[in-house]
């Protein structure tokens, strides 16, 4: 028998858990999430939380600051109601317990400041790179650890919420499948501990599985970071978009036995610079903002340089500030440096570029709907026009509360007295357990190595076109895999992977333009004429759609419902 809920949500970052929460006042949720229910993006985020709380900060400032950093990609609409629900969200964290760092804290580090504020007095407020003002809400360096425990403490609190960690979705239920509407009904899910696929029927889908940094060989994300809800979607006939703008973050920590740490932007915000290994600081031959541009250019600005003079990494330094402020506003990064012999007190910091963030996704309405009905997406899955062709430092998290917020919001309005749909349970078919798993890490490996050097921070046709031949091949072994084998862990995030890789691709070969994260050498101006959504959904190449709206919910182009039962199961 399958289990049923009003609300299935997968995923269990921001945007998962702040759905959960208010959801769970209006029915039945069932979070799904692939390992434990605090591991996520979310928990590793370590800036923080953009959001106008200084009488000297705005809303128009907020707009503004987000409008120039997407260079004209960004849905003005999306941005204006983000920005303004921001403290609002701010102080649903603070009443599930979330506990942020007080400007007094400043105050004692830095007895030079200017005087505080009114609203400084209560958060202490960063600034970031490509922020007008201070007003980056944090917990130390740690926001997203704080963030995610809080609200898996009040989800976890919640009676008619049920978390099912180790729990990995395979793909979505539509009832086009089994001859009915286009409508998203649940979804299969791989019981990873026991090695089995369940059913979920839902009144409503709520995509909410964040990034998929995996994708490139080098990534501030952790390891669950595919790209889930974007493939899962896109198979079953689900638009989306931009996905060729790809955040690189410019300061990952290089050194040998590190694994994807980042440093924080808001080191640059405090001061830091950056240096060429001789000392010397170069920012400034790029941007007149320097540290503080946004980050696509200072992520090439580095590439650039580590190509220029052939070293493997550029330095980050603030030891010209006052130790003491250093270890009580990076106490995260701090520790962590300290763990590889870097003093960062007395020592700069060695830098890479890493993949960070996908402001691309599926396409959604200002509610959370995607193109198919009773399928909705929140957070970094989803592609609501916030972030255009470049997300703003510390926006991220913002929009995943935001959405969430909207989402539970229309979704309390549910019909939920219809009869559930028949739907089958999971065929294994003639699939057998593997005893070939060499091939999955084989093909992990070379799709994330062939992705960074084709499709990263600098691209070109010639590159792309490579790309899309290997992805292409890749696939089919992928695919062939998949039917003979039952289905894993580690081959579902494959199959995965390489769909997004497909989707980046594809995208980033129809923008023939450079603009924001997506910088070709074979079109390095910028063309007004592109100003627009980069739009793909299966069967329809990538193609500009409207400037600055998200697409309404359509129907499935005629004939593509036909076989998408079996269809839907494959790796494309």
């Amino acid at each position: 028998m399958p289990l049923t809920c009003d609300f299935l949500v997968i995923g269990s970052g921001i945007a998962g858990l702040s759905f959960a929460l208010e959801a769970a006042e209006h029915g039945e949720v069932i979070v799904v999430t692939k390992r434990s229910r605090e591991e996520s993006n979310t928990k590793y985020a370590q800036g923080g939380i953009a959001a106008v709380l200084d009488e000297d900060d705005s809303f128009d400032a907020h707009v503004a600051d987000t409008m120039t950093a997407g260079v004209g990609l960004n849905h003005i609409r999306a941005v204006e109601l983000t920005v303004k629900d921001a403290p609002a969200r701010i102080a649903m964290l603070r009443s599930a317990g979330a506990k942020f760092d007080l400007a007094s804290t400043r105050a004692h580090a830095d007895e030079s400041s200017p005087s505080l504020t009114r609203a400084e007095q209560d958060l202490d407020l960063h600034l970031e790179g490509g922020h007008s003002a201070r007003r980056i809400v944090h917990a130390g360096d740690m926001t997203g650890r704080e963030v995610e425990r809080a609200l898996v403490e009040a989800v976890s609190a919640k009676k008619n919420v049920r978390v099912l960690d180790e729990h990995m979705a395979v793909d979505l239920i539509t009832l086009a499948q089994h001859g009915g509407p286009e409508v998203a009904a649940g979804a299969y899910v791989l019981d990873v501990e026991h090695g089995k696929v369940v059913t979920i029927l839902a009144r409503a889908t709520v995509l909410a599985t964040g990034g998929a940094g995996k994708v490139y060989l080098y990534t501030t994300n952790p390891d669950v970071a595919t790209g889930d809800g974007i493939a899962m979607a896109f198979r079953a006939g689900a638009e989306v978009a931009n996905m060729e703008f790809y955040q690189f973050h410019p300061t990952c920590l290089f050194h040998p036995q590190a694994k994807d740490f980042l440093i924080s932007e808001a080191l640059r915000g405090e001061g830091a610079v950056l240096k060429r290994l001789d000392g010397t600081p170069f920012m400034k031959e790029f941007h007149p903002r320097a540290e503080l541009a946004p980050r696509d250019i200072v992520a090439r600005a580095i590439d650039h340089e580590m190509k220029r003079s052939g070293a493997e990494h550029v330095l980050l330094d603030i030891t010209h500030e006052d130790p003491t402020f250093i270890k009580e506003h990076f106490p995260g990064i701090y520790a962590q440096c300290m763990r590889y012999g870097i003093d960062i007190t007395r020592q700069p910091i060695p830098v890479v570029p890493a993949a960070h963030y996908l402001c691309g996704g599926i396409t959604t309405d200002l509610d959370g709907r995607t193109t198919i009905p009773g399928l909705w997406a929140i957070g970094e899955c989803a592609h609501t026009g916030l972030h255009g062709a470049n997300r703003l430092a510390s926006n991220s998290l913002l929009e995943g509360m935001v959405f969430a917020h909207r989402a539970a919001r229309e979704l309390a309005k549910i019909e939920r007295s219809a009869p559930w749909p028949e739907v089958p349970e999971w065929d294994v078919g003639e699939a057998v357990p593997s005893d070939e798993a060499v091939v999955i890490t084989q093909n992990w490996d070379e799709l994330r190595r062939l992705m960074w050097n084709y499709v990263g921070i600098v691209r070109s046709d010639k590159r792309l076109r490579r790309a899309a031949r290997r992805i292409a091949l890749l696939q089919e072994e992928i695919a062939e895999y998949y039917w003979k084998y039952f289905v894993t862990r580690d081959l579902l995030e494959l199959r995965n992977i390489a769909t997004v890789a497909q989707l980046i691709v594809e995208c980033a070969s129809a923008r023939r333009e450079s603009r924001g994260l997506h910088f070709t050498l074979d079109h390095r101006e910028t063309d007004p004429k592109m100003a627009r959504d980069m739009v793909i959904k299966r069967g329809v190449p990538a193609h500009l759609g409207h400037p600055a709206a998200p697409a309404a919910p359509a129907a499935p182009p005629a004939g593509e419902q036909a076989g998408r039962a079996r269809d839907q199961q494959g790796a494309g």
